[in-house]
């Protein structure tokens, strides 16, 4: 029977499980990463599902490991924009939230990308606002590497603060329609920024889009990254997976926003998480254990060993012990991918601790160490256990990681949203058509009564 107690409405957006270590190639049912149509099928799944949005992460450069390409990247990446602008026009209602370099764009230009995206689908835009210090990537591009580590949050900063100074340089009622000269629109005024970064005077291209600006996500976990998305995000995608820890990073990051004048509301944190979906539970937590194994091969727990210890550790059996030698400073064996381990000593003794603990292999304690958040079990299961974190204030809801490109959504919005929906936490029809009507965010030039301000 229906819950008919008011509930927290739980957020939900589908990341394309492109090139990663989730994903898994060698199931039959796999298909291209490339092809627009898998692109439609994902979006157009989540769309049917009434999640919020469709994520698409972004690389910049092929990833390399000891000297070689990592072998999940030879497929290729295509360009986000082009992407979700094509999504634009064969979905209605979802969001379309785009992965893009704030260290290595300039601000007019996303300015432009971003607002013509908003325009084109409707007020449908995300912006998923990363940065790098990394000088690998960067030799793709003609500044290079320039940005040191501890810049690229200010640099970030003045981007963001960049792109909505061009946006808000269109008044509120720029564009006019004119029946018998057309639909024209009234000049803006000349724009003027100027910061560390940026010396910015000229003029922006396009009226304000029907967000105003897109919707910011950001995904930083350090603390100047909390700090910057409670200043500057609409959503953070948070790596804070079981509930505990998720509790922690919500209260914390929640507390924030008080002092930048926002409310807890004006920002959702929604974590990554996997599922996995079976008749019983036992079924599901077979499965579960099936895909693990598939994730992580035997070549690929060894590589993110390589990672922690800095050197070639081919020699070693996966389903054997971990090394006995101890690891080396060596940052570049993996290059173009985000290095979590800044003390490998470190980590590698909690690894063996851990390993000894529970009698674990190399592979099967790199299963436990690179698992992310994932729910298990019946659909009925995953439903109360996603609502759980949600109603716990854990999280707002979560970004699901399909581990099967294009059709691994389609269960959970069969089975699983239907349990959600007879919950009462989850919506039965989109009753808004802009991506910030979707997430309960107010227009930022307009009021908490919707009246819009110059």
């Amino acid at each position: 029977m229906p819950n008919n107690k008011v509930r927290k409405q739980i957020h939900l957006a589908a990341h394309f499980p492109g090139v990663n270590n989730t994903t898994v190639w060698s199931d039959p049912e796999a298909g291209s990463q490339i092809d627009f149509d898998s692109f439609v099928h994902l979006a157009r799944t989540a769309e049917r599902g009434l999640f919020d949005f469709f994520f698409l992460a972004e690389g910049l450069r092929l990833r390399e490991h000891r000297g070689r390409i990592h072998d999940l990247d030879v497929v290729g990446r295509p360009d986000t924009f082009t992407v979700l602008n094509a999504l634009a026009g064969v979905t209605t209602q979802l969001g379309l939230a785009g992965t893009i370099n704030t260290t290595f764009n300039e601000p007019f230009e996303l300015a432009k990308q971003f607002a013509t995206l908003d325009h084109l689908s409707g007020g449908r835009a995300a912006w998923n606002a990363v940065t790098s210090s990394d000088a690998f990537t960067g030799e793709n591009f003609r500044r290079g590497g320039y940005l040191d580590h501890a810049e690229r949050y200010s640099r970030a900063a003045e981007v963001i603060d960049a792109t909505r100074a061009l946006w808000d340089s269109w008044s509120a009622d720029a564009l006019v329609i004119d029946r018998e000269r057309g639909v024209f629109a009234r000049p803006a005024p000349s724009v003027r920024f100027t910061s560390e970064q940026f010396d910015i005077e000229g003029q922006f291209v396009l009226p304000r889009s029907p967000q105003g600006y897109p919707v910011q996500i950001q995904a930083g976990d350090s603390d100047e990254g909390r700090e910057f998305a409670a200043a500057k995000a609409d959503a953070i995608f948070s790596r804070h997976g079981d509930l505990e820890d998720g509790q922690r990073f919500y209260l914390d990051v929640k507390a924030r926003l008080a002092k930048y004048g926002r409310t807890r509301d004006e920002l959702k944190i929604l974590p990554a998480a996997t599922f996995v979906l079976g008749d019983t539970s036992a079924e599901a937590l077979e499965r579960a254990r099936e895909i693990r194994l598939q994730q992580v091969g035997p070549q690929t727990a060894i590589a993110f060993l390589e990672q922690v210890w800095g050197r070639d550790l081919s020699g070693y059996d996966p389903d054997g012990p971990l090394p006995d030698v101890d690891p080396v400073d060596n940052v570049n064996i993996t290059r173009g991918r985000v290095r979590h381990a800044k003390d490998p000593r470190a980590v590698a003794a909690a690894w063996r601790e851990q390993a000894a603990a529970e009698r674990l292999s190399i592979r099967e304690l790199i299963i436990e160490v690179t698992a992310r958040q994932q729910f298990v079990g019946t659909p009925a299961e995953v439903a109360a256990e996603i609502d759980r974190y949600v109603q716990s204030d854990a999280a707002d809801g979560f970004v699901l990681v399909p581990h099967i490109t294009p059709h691994g959504l389609d269960e959970f919005v069969e089975k699983v949203v239907p349990e959600l929906q007879e919950r009462g936490s989850f919506r039965t029809e989109y009753t808004g058509t802009t991506l910030r009507e979707h997430l309960g965010l107010r227009h930022p030039h307009r009021n908490s009564e919707g009246v819009r301000a110059s």
